[in-house]
């Protein structure tokens, strides 16, 4: 499962790595919203919900779906613009602006992307034209709770009034708490930048991509780029450009915008505390199903405590030695264990360290 940018015909000088002060305040709302899934924020979270006014903290919660459960790409408004090559605003306000710049199609579709009516990366028809459309919108609204279908009815009945809204209550955001964030962030976001625009020039795209995360990989001969997410999706940049994004509070997600007809735009976490080279969801796939199997489960517990042959394994087991290592074939081939000669025996371990990060492996592979 993965995201694919088709970059056929993509010149190097239309890929811009850029800060996008929007982007970092949806970001903000997100973590804000589920602090489970940014630890190190604990307690910056902390301290903003502790002098947030209570008024503010309500309105975060009537529209919280747009930040909550997914990052709508109504915080990445610049890719949404007529010509795919508008770049991110200086500021919060310009970027507001951009918000401004969408037609009403766009941001209606945009902001029921929660409840997932609509095609995402192909043409299709909109809510506010198609009464079907609108049906399924408010019926999968409906199945998230009350307040998602309120939200759903004013967006559709009157998208200017929910426009006004968010901006209103983004800058009332800015002020309560994200200028004084955006102040301190916005330092390292664009030493980010210059460093990814470096590689860029210096040494190519593949290079630049590699940087951004290890999850994010440069085919040059199929002129692909390919993402690797727990879903599946395709983009390409045609006429337009690729956008490279920094968030400083976005770890551990990486979010791919792949909309149609929008730019696309990849949206990563800097200073994160990843490792060098995360299991693929595929790997992470083989090792959460070599250890669902009761006898691979036993044969990990004697092999965490030391090194065995698989004749000793089999013995202990009751089992034949080709039984054995068919289950140690499919531990092997998950990356669980190790290997090692000695003599004419040959001698297997569990990798401790890899089965110890499974657990923060599945989660960031979940969220990626």
């Amino acid at each position: 499962m993965s995201v694919h940018i088709d970059i056929a015909g993509l010149r190097p000088e239309r890929i811009a790595v850029v800060l996008s002060p929007l982007a970092e305040l949806g970001m903000a709302l997100h973590a804000l919203a589920e602090p489970g899934h940014h630890p190190g924020l604990q307690g910056w979270v902390t301290g903003v919900t502790a002098r947030l006014d209570s008024h503010l903290a309500d309105r975060m919660c009537e529209a919280d779906f747009l930040w909550r459960t997914t990052f709508s790409d109504l915080f990445m408004p610049f890719a949404g613009v007529p010509g795919r090559s508008t770049l991110p605003g200086a500021t919060l306000a310009e970027d507001l602006d951009l918000v401004d710049k969408l037609t009403d199609e766009q941001f209606v579709d945009a902001a029921l992307e929660f409840t997932c009516a609509l095609p995402y990366d192909s043409q299709g028809p909109d809510a506010l034209s198609d009464a079907e459309v609108r049906r399924r919108a408010l019926e999968l609204a409906a199945a998230r709770g009350p307040r998602q279908v309120r939200f759903s009815e004013r967006l559709l009945d009157d998208p200017p009034r929910i426009r006004a809204w968010l901006r209103q209550f983004l800058e009332d955001c800015d002020e309560a708490f994200f200028a004084e964030a955006w102040s301190r962030l916005r330092h390292q976001l664009a030493a980010d930048a210059r460093h990814k625009t470096d590689l860029l020039r210096r040494k190519g795209a593949a290079e630049a991509l590699a940087s951004v995360s290890p999850a994010v990989a440069l085919d040059e001969s199929a002129a692909r780029i390919t993402v690797d997410k727990l879903g599946n999706g395709r983009s390409a940049t045609e006429d337009g450009g690729l956008l490279l994004v920094p968030t400083s509070l976005g770890w551990p997600h990486l979010s791919v915008l792949h909309r149609y007809g929008w730019q696309p735009t990849l949206h990563y976490p800097v200073g994160s505390p990843e490792l060098a080279a995360p299991p693929s969801v595929e790997q992470l796939a083989l090792r959460m199903t070599a250890l669902s199997h009761p006898v691979r489960m036993r044969i990990c517990r004697h092999l965490a405590r030391s090194a065995y042959t698989t004749s000793e394994l089999a013995r202990v087991h009751g089992m034949t030695a080709p039984e054995i290592s068919r289950h140690l074939g499919v531990l092997k081939k998950a990356g669980l264990i190790t290997t090692r000669r000695r003599g004419r025996y040959v001698l297997h371990q569990l990798d401790v360290t890899v089965v110890a990060r499974l657990g923060s492996d599945f989660l960031e592979g979940i969220l990626r």
